[in-house]
């Protein structure tokens, strides 16, 4: 899994620059137990890579960086309140319930929009994102993608699932004191 992880992070630089991969596989090898969460994150088709989210913070994360959304992760509804609330025709599972069973979070918004300024992504798909809970507590949740050139953020009623949308998850990387 190690070498998979390495050859992604050498063949795109741009997403991690001015991040070694020795500082990376130090802090992987000082908390293996983040392997499991990757290897969920790469089986369900993420293709997770090193991603700066918060440069001033130094925050290092593993993200979803497949060009659409996951593939194994499409589908679903935002949360498993929106997944009880359906009579009919449910999907499969809940965006947030998939990712703490990978031990991974949803991108926020403006997560999403940093990932969206290395490269594009969700040309054709879109992803949930993590939604705040006063839109949630009015049956709302938030999703992303890209279209005409520029990232949108929308809504929808977080019970609706659709074929062309999944969710992209990230997993923070601990940070050496």
């Amino acid at each position: 899994m190690i070498e998979w992880l390495f050859n992604r992070f050498e063949r795109n630089m741009h997403r991690h620059v001015n991040v070694t991969w020795d500082e990376v596989n130090s802090r992987l090898l000082a908390h293996p137990q983040l392997l499991v969460a990757l290897e969920a994150m790469e089986t369900t088709g993420g293709e997770p890579d090193v991603v700066v989210l918060n440069p001033e913070r130094h925050t290092w994360c593993f993200v979803d960086c497949s060009v659409e959304s996951p593939v194994k992760r499409r589908s679903r509804c935002y949360d498993a309140e929106a997944l009880a609330a359906r009579k009919a025709n449910k999907p499969e599972g809940s965006a947030i319930a998939e990712a703490e069973q990978m031990g991974v979070t949803l991108l926020t918004a403006l997560e999403y929009q940093s990932l969206q300024a290395l490269q594009p992504f969700d040309l054709k798909t879109s992803s949930w994102v993590l939604t705040p809970s006063e839109i949630r507590s009015k049956g709302g949740a938030l999703f992303g993608d890209r279209r005409y050139g520029a990232v949108f953020i929308y809504h929808n009623g977080a019970e609706s699932y659709f074929a062309a949308r999944g969710f992209r998850c990230k997993l923070t990387l601990p940070s050496f004191q």
